[in-house]
């Protein structure tokens, strides 16, 4: 299409075609460096974000450490570490024991230092300046032959044997008098060996100096308590009434808790039983009850327990009960 203009001078019209006959408007340089900037970025970018994922791919199959192991010793000892030296180093003997063969020949030799002396007071202590221990004499017993005196029929000697260098004892300090002394006659019905070692054993415990000055005990009191059988019976304990209530006429929210499901009223009652007896503190004040539920086709019974003020009292004695391993659940009616 052509575009026409009008001219003042001449009145007519010009026209010019599009196909660039007419004048054109050169670019500006600013718009070529901005678009040739914009293309090296990208192009940039581009290859950054190549390089980049490549190294993230293959970072675990070059083996690239997460942390890089230090440089140099650990540690390194000082010029002058200080301390104190032990005795006899640097000599040819230790190379024995630390090396298994012996070192080679110094040029010097020099001896081992003379061993160290005892102090005074750690010498040991001779044995003529220990005081000798004084000890007491021990009386030699007499030897009686009581086999062969008893052989001979001699009982009389032996008695006086046994007994000789023995006072007779004195008269009870309460009064009592001490039995009469038995006839050597008499003693010909008793078995004379076992008088001989009764008689040889009290000789010996009255030479025994805590048994001589020992006292008599005082005679038992008359008056002593006899156990007898009736004193070993248990006295039965009255067990407490429960109260039973009916399921019916507790009020919709009354706070329970329930102790278990059982097959049969006699059952529910008897576990009401035993743990009324193992947590009797608990189980004050509580009153029964015993609900009858089904589920499933099979009937069971509920067995719970009322009187609590809250349902935070509930869960306190429940929390008591599960820790001795019984089940117990706070429950509300419905």
């Amino acid at each position: 299409m052509a575009d026409y203009t009008s001219s003042s001078q001449g009145g007519g019209y010009s026209f010019e075609h599009d196909t660039g006959l007419g004048p054109q408007t050169p670019a500006k340089p600013l718009t070529k460096f901005a678009n040739f900037a914009g293309a090296a970025l990208s192009i940039t970018l581009i290859i950054g974000i190549g390089v980049w994922g490549y190294k993230l791919l293959v970072r675990d199959v070059t083996g690239i450490p997460v942390v890089r192991a230090a440089q140099g010793d650990m540690r390194v000892r000082p010029e002058n570490p200080g301390g104190q030296l032990a005795d006899n180093q640097g000599l040819s003997v230790n190379a024995v024991a630390s090396e298994g063969t012996a070192d080679q020949f110094a040029e010097q030799l020099i001896l081992a230092p003379k061993p160290l002396d005892l102090e005074e007071e750690d010498q040991p202590i001779p044995v003529a300046m220990v005081a000798p221990v004084q000890q007491a004499p021990v009386a030699a017993s007499p030897a009686v032959d009581v086999v062969a005196a008893l052989q001979n029929g001699d009982v009389d000697g032996l008695v006086a044997s046994l007994t000789d260098g023995m006072e007779p004892l004195e008269d009870q300090e309460d009064g009592t008098a001490l039995p009469e002394p038995m006839n050597a006659s008499a003693t010909m019905d008793v078995d004379p060996l076992e008088m001989a070692v009764s008689n040889a054993v009290a000789v010996a415990m009255g030479e025994e100096p805590g048994v001589r000055a020992s006292l008599r005990p005082q005679n038992r009191p008359g008056g002593r308590m006899v156990a007898t059988k009736a004193s070993f019976e248990p006295v039965p304990v009255a067990a407490a009434e429960v109260k039973e209530l009916s399921p019916d006429s507790l009020p919709t929210g009354t706070r329970l808790v329930q102790l278990g499901a059982f097959d049969s009223p006699q059952i529910a009652r008897a576990q009401w039983v035993r743990l009324n007896a193992r947590f009797g503190a608990y189980m004050e004040g509580k009153d029964r009850i015993i609900q009858e539920a089904s589920s499933g086709g099979r009937t069971f019974y509920r067995l719970r327990a009322h009187g609590f003020s809250d349902i935070a009292d509930a869960r306190r004695f429940c929390s008591a009960l599960v820790a001795e391993n019984t089940d117990c659940i706070p429950v509300v009616t419905r």
